[in-house]
């Protein structure tokens, strides 16, 4: 299937289908409208038809959506039918939280190891998984099939890391440092700035309170 040309509103907009379908699938709905998807998204009914339409539809006039196969077609679009190995870089509370997360695991996505430079947290494990330390990350890199690495360090420290991770095969960035990254047009990053998104919350609340006073 081609997806070239999709827009990134359209591709945010793949985990939250994914995720609704999964909350249908759980309670039992076998399919379900444009329109009433729409009501459970508060996204319109034309929407959701525009955006599936780019990966080929999949429902029938006056006929809706099969939950099920929807959900695994998407699923397949966005790659969770494949495991995904990743790594943790930064085992602080943040990485901590991130490694705790086990609901990653039932998306396919495997964590392997976290890498720290404290090393009193050498030998730690997170569910299982061992804590190491950053001077064994290139041969952890070389000798494991790493697709992903996640960076929850120090803005001072990720560029000199995400270099190195990049040149040693990583092709994929999970940036929660607050900095940007400028690496290959190969390597795929995919950047969270939780400050950013707080103070867009801060924005939001401000409007509204302003809005109240009139």
């Amino acid at each position: 299937m081609e997806h070239r040309g999709i827009s990134r509103a359209v591709i945010s907009r793949l985990p939250r289908y994914y995720r609704y379908l999964g909350d249908l699938l759980e309670e039992g709905v076998e399919r379900i409208s444009s329109n009433d998807l729409s009501k459970k998204m508060h996204v319109t009914a034309s929407q959701i038809r525009q955006d599936l339409n780019n990966f080929g539809g999949f429902g029938q006039q006056g006929y809706g959506y099969n939950v099920k196969y929807l959900y695994t077609e998407i699923g397949k679009i966005l790659g969770l039918d494949k495991n995904h190995n990743f790594i943790i870089i930064g085992a602080g509370n943040l990485g901590q939280a991130l490694a705790n997360y086990a609901s990653f695991e039932r998306s396919g996505f495997i964590l392997k190891s976290l890498f720290d430079v404290n090393p009193r947290m050498e030998g730690v494990a997170i569910r299982g998984i061992p804590i190491r330390m950053m001077d064994e990350l290139e041969e952890f890199l070389q000798q494991n099939e790493i697709e992903i690495a996640a960076l929850t360090l120090p803005k001072s420290k990720a560029i000199e890391v995400a270099d190195m991770l990049v040149a040693n095969g990583i092709k994929a960035i999970w940036n929660f440092a607050h900095t940007d990254l400028n690496l290959p047009k190969d390597v795929i990053v995919e950047s969270v700035h939780l400050s950013d998104s707080l103070m867009t919350l801060s924005y939001n609340i401000s409007r509204r309170n302003e809005g109240n006073k009139k």
